[in-house]
């Protein structure tokens, strides 16, 4: 028969496994012990104990998993959603789908007192009747769904509840799709800094099927896609404003340059014929002048057509580019341009823009700064390389001291270090300026 100390040795050796293995409490064997005895019955409740005890932490583990996946869940949905610059109305409701099972679902925006209903997920009935309105016309409705800014649950639409018969009143007509074959109802505002933009409306076929826990859950996915609806709205505006910018550029553009070449060639074109007939040496040179004017305001238009069709850049030929350039160029400031092109090549669409761009840039630099009287550029290809070169013979400047003003030598500077590229600035006053771009192809490591 065990003796005490026996028995004062076994319960040593439980708490030490247990104070070593909390979680894993050891298995009691009481038999070993007399039926009835009072060691006996003690180990047994210790046993129950233990088992209880486990149970718990395994319990307890499991509903720590499943927070730990809940978070990770909505941190992949709080960046996919960060990431969305344009709306994606079912992107919002995919993803609170991901933690929050539901059979019916709806994204409402609150426009003028009325919901409407921007993307729906759910049977073909409920995705035939989008886009239905929910008017709050009176004040216990917009008290409801626009003043508390929490998350309503409703275990029965069908129920006597006042909640469920405020829901019936409220989604009729075409919005009664919503409770079709629905019990449950869980309803999550979207709010930004204290007011409303919308709601979210989910539904399930079995009744009571939202806890609190879901509503808490989706709570989260609301303000993160009340945030994202703001940004992408914003996103919005800002393109629009881009676009009205990049019009009234354009504009500008086409009144400053095509505008005065077309002004000027139809002052000539006017007084040409009585020009000639007094002076047909003075004619020649006003027709000459015609010619430049009206070949510079066609060579300005294709510019800005290649400004509104980015394309046109990158599907060209460069020296088409260039020459197109240098005819809108001449046109413009009187000053002619010798374009000398020296092989061929296929260069990459990015290498292609900044080429055009830095071309682009060099001349209107000239224009502002160089007071000129010619320019020179020189385009030549070899096998794996491309080099712009422009000069002018205008005034020039101490290439040490850049003197204010002269912000686009920054600009081309950048663009040519974008694409790998080498620029170089030689220039001396009263001597002109050369600008010498150089592309080569970068050499890829053979495969081993």
């Amino acid at each position: 028969m065990p003796t005490s100390a026996n028995y004062y040795a076994l319960l040593s050796r439980l708490f030490q496994q247990m104070a070593l293995a909390p979680d894993a409490p050891p298995r009691i064997q009481p038999e070993q012990w007399p039926d009835g005895s009072q060691e006996q019955r003690l180990l047994k409740d210790l046993d129950t104990a233990l088992t209880a005890l486990k149970a718990h932490n395994e319990e307890r583990q499991l509903h720590m998993a499943a927070r730990k996946r809940e978070q990770a869940t909505l941190l992949a949905i709080s960046q996919t959603l960060a990431s969305a610059l344009e709306l994606k109305p079912g992107l919002i409701l995919d993803q609170l789908g991901e933690i929050i099972d539901y059979t019916h679902a709806a994204l409402f925006a609150l426009e003028d007192q009325t919901l409407i209903t921007l993307a729906v997920r759910g049977p073909q009935q409920l995705q035939a009747a989008v886009p239905f309105r929910i008017q709050l016309d009176d004040p216990a409705s917009q008290a409801v769904l626009l003043t508390i800014k929490q998350p309503q649950r409703i275990a029965d639409v069908w129920s006597d509840e006042s909640s469920a018969k405020f829901l019936r009143s409220l989604l009729n007509d075409h919005a009664a799709v919503m409770l079709a074959g629905v019990q449950a109802w869980l309803w999550i505002p979207l709010a930004v800094k204290g007011k409303v933009i919308g709601g979210i409306g989910v539904a399930h076929a079995e009744p009571d099927s939202f806890t609190a826990h879901h509503a808490d859950l989706a709570l989260i996915v609301a303000n993160q896609a009340a945030i994202t609806m703001v940004n992408a709205q914003l996103y919005e505006q800002a393109q629009t404003l881009a676009a009205l910018q990049e019009r009234q550029r354009l504009a500008q553009n086409l009144h400053d340059a095509v505008n005065q070449s077309l002004f000027s060639a139809s002052i000539i074109a006017e007084v040409l014929p009585r020009l000639w007939e007094r002076n047909p040496e003075e004619g020649r040179q006003s027709l000459e002048d015609l010619r430049r004017l009206t070949r510079g305001a066609i060579a300005e238009m294709r510019g800005l057509l290649v400004e509104l069709q980015p394309t046109v850049i990158t599907d060209s030929d460069l020296g088409d580019l260039l020459r197109q350039l240098s005819d809108a160029f001449t046109g413009r400031t009187n000053i002619p341009v010798a374009l000398t092109i020296t092989g061929k090549g296929t260069l990459p669409t990015d290498v292609q823009v900044a080429l055009y761009r830095l071309c682009q840039e060099g001349l209107n630099n000239i224009i502002k700064h160089a007071k000129a009287s010619q320019v020179t550029m020189k385009l030549r290809y070899e096998a794996s390389s491309a080099e712009l070169t422009i000069h002018d013979d205008g005034r020039g400047f101490d290439t040490a001291q850049i003197p204010p003003g002269h912000y686009g030598l920054n600009i081309m500077h950048e663009r040519a270090t974008a694409i790998g590229a080498r620029l170089s600035v030689t220039s001396q006053v009263s001597h002109g300026t050369e600008i010498n771009i150089c592309w080569k192809t970068i050499p890829q490591p053979e495969a081993r």
